[in-house]
């Protein structure tokens, strides 16, 4: 890269602009944290810790038992947990035995679990028993062969490896009792980490059902250290991290669970994020230092009743992602606590963080930052792709080493987003004339509800699923509460007419969508306005034009 960038006019002091990134599997840093600080806390759940020596030992049984169950090199491995010490053991066995893993959303319904297994191609699914119920009436459309249950008790302990085996009859499988019974004899496995898949992350999109971002075990490690030359004052095995973050998502799989782990931290793991006093009480009692959230994460506390009861000192840096940061709640929070609390700006097929404005010295309100170490950026012009001048939005496009290796099963897809090695973000920006980003809108057709990117492309797919649904077209409308809510026009099959209502369409996609996608409202229209090559004009139904 140059050195006549105009975003190095402000890089930060102690950052360098190029690092080596490490060509190792994602798993050699749990197998380095274990060597290293072998009794150092690996994760800490409601108060029970577990050190990195055994997170370490669990994982080399879990790989163990995948292998003897047959699985190959490459193949998939789906979990669909919540944020809990199991997750995380799983994320790495799977890496350990070879595999990839792909992780559910526990928000996720049964149309999308489905989905996402058959398109992941996973041969194996570890599930929390409390999603059995999810995942038994489509599991046999899929082409999962194995399906291990997971029940928690153990994991309350600090050494899961001993107790009393969940199914005394063996009738079901358990990943408590395979741990229980395996020993730690891992298979060799050669990885070649800027080739072979850590992970399938699934990611919404405007032109139908999700897709999954190629993630690499090269992709993963570079974002990890990109990520901790952007932390200098950060400490080997002494930052304490919160996840509060969901762990399915990729923002908390890299800058808090394999941050974490890079670092040798302790990570507080947090079931429940939305009970307030529950995080409070959480940092408070293990001096969180680390604290990766969203805007809406830091408000609440912010917000809360007796929050000046809880003493937050602890918390030194916090990055805001997943959404604009209001310069009130940044303000607001750092009073509050002394913390540093930045805004950044990442996306899945970028493993995901790109631009971060600095933790240490100058920062600028407003902006996404600066590029971080050996990640390049430019504004292009949408129409010709000519690079734009300074203070000219346009669309941004991103290169580095964390930048995704394609979608899975996507080849034509590829070739637009990955277009001459830049990932084409489809996010208008632009740099200012001190080299920081400015998001300035968005290309994707997104309807965000609550915070969450909700992608009618995805839900109409999901829609097509109904027998009584002939055409669908979803858009965002503005609400109070929401910001934006979801609503369906569809028009039914004629043999449907006058049998199903508008709430029975509703009520389905309660069952089969995850609780921020499925419609609240939904209206029966005779037919849905397209254009002359029959492509539904989202316009007019947010215009109300559509009266045929």
């Amino acid at each position: 890269m140059s050195e006549e960038k105009i975003y190095y006019k402000f890089w930060p002091e102690d950052v360098p602009k190029q690092i080596k990134i490490p060509e190792i599997s994602l798993d050699q840093y749990l197998r380095r944290a274990a060597r290293d600080h072998p009794d150092a806390i690996a994760t800490t759940y409601y108060g029970v810790p577990l050190s990195y020596k055994k997170l370490d030992d669990i994982a080399d049984r879990i790989a163990t038992a995948l292998s003897n169950m047959g699985l190959k090199k490459g193949e998939t491995v789906a979990l669909h947990f919540t944020n809990v010490p199991p997750c995380v053991a799983c994320y790495y066995g799977i890496l350990r035995a070879g595999g990839r893993v792909t992780l559910l959303s526990p928000l996720f319904q049964k149309l999308e679990i489905k989905y996402q297994l058959n398109d992941s191609e996973a041969k194996i699914l570890i599930v929390w028993e409390g999603f059995d119920s999810l995942v038994e009436p489509v599991i046999a459309e899929t082409g999962v062969q194995h399906v291990i249950h997971s029940n928690l008790g153990n994991w309350f302990s600090p050494d899961p490896t001993t107790g009393d085996k969940v199914s005394e009859d063996g009738s079901t499988l358990f990943l408590e009792d395979l741990i229980i019974s395996t020993e730690p004899n891992p298979p060799k496995i050669e990885i070649n980490p800027k080739e072979d898949l850590a992970c399938l992350q699934y990611t919404g999109g405007t032109t139908g059902l999700p897709k999954g971002a190629m993630l690499t075990h090269y992709n993963l490690i570079a974002n990890c250290e990109q990520i901790k030359a952007w932390f200098p004052e950060a400490n080997v095995a002494g930052e304490v991290m919160l996840t509060a973050l969901p762990l399915y998502h990729i923002y908390a799989q890299t800058t808090c669970m394999n941050f974490s782990v890079c670092l040798a931290s302790n990570q507080i793991l947090i079931a429940n994020p939305r009970d307030t006093e529950e995080l409070l009480e959480a940092i408070e009692e293990h001096k969180v230092t680390i604290f990766p959230g969203v805007a809406a994460l830091y408000n609440n506390i912010n917000n809360y009743k007796g929050v000046e009861k809880h003493d937050l000192s602890c918390i030194k840096y916090c990055v805001s992602g997943a959404g604009p940061l209001p310069a009130e709640v940044q303000a607001k929070f750092e009073k509050l606590t002394g913390a540093k609390l930045r805004e950044g700006y990442g996306l899945t097929e970028a493993s995901p963080v790109a631009i971060v404005n600095p933790l240490a010295g100058r920062y600028k309100n407003g902006t996404i930052g600066l590029p971080i170490s050996n990640t390049e950026i430019k504004i292009v012009s949408s129409d010709s792709g000519e690079e734009l001048p300074i203070n000219e939005p346009g669309e941004l496009l991103i290169k580095g080493p964390q930048v995704m290796k394609g979608y899975y099963k996507r080849p034509d897809r590829n070739k637009v987003v990955l277009a001459d090695g830049w990932l084409h973000t489809g996010d208008i920006a632009l740099i200012d004339e001190e080299g920081y980003t400015v998001i300035k809108a968005r290309i994707k057709n997104l309807i965000k509800y609550k915070g969450h990117s909700v992608y009618p492309a995805e839900i109409e797919e999901f829609l097509y699923e109904h027998p009584a649904i002939l055409e669908c077209g979803v858009i965002g409308i503005p609400d109070e509460k929401s910001g934006e809510t979801i609503k369906a026009f569809i028009t039914l099959k004629k043999e449907y007419e006058g049998k199903v209502t508008e709430q029975d369409i509703i009520d389905w996609s309660k069952e089969n969508m995850a609780k921020y996608k499925y419609p609240r409202f939904v209206e029966f229209i005779p037919e849905l306005p397209k254009t002359n090559t029959g492509k539904v004009l989202h316009r007019l139904l947010r215009e109300g034009n559509y009266d045929i």
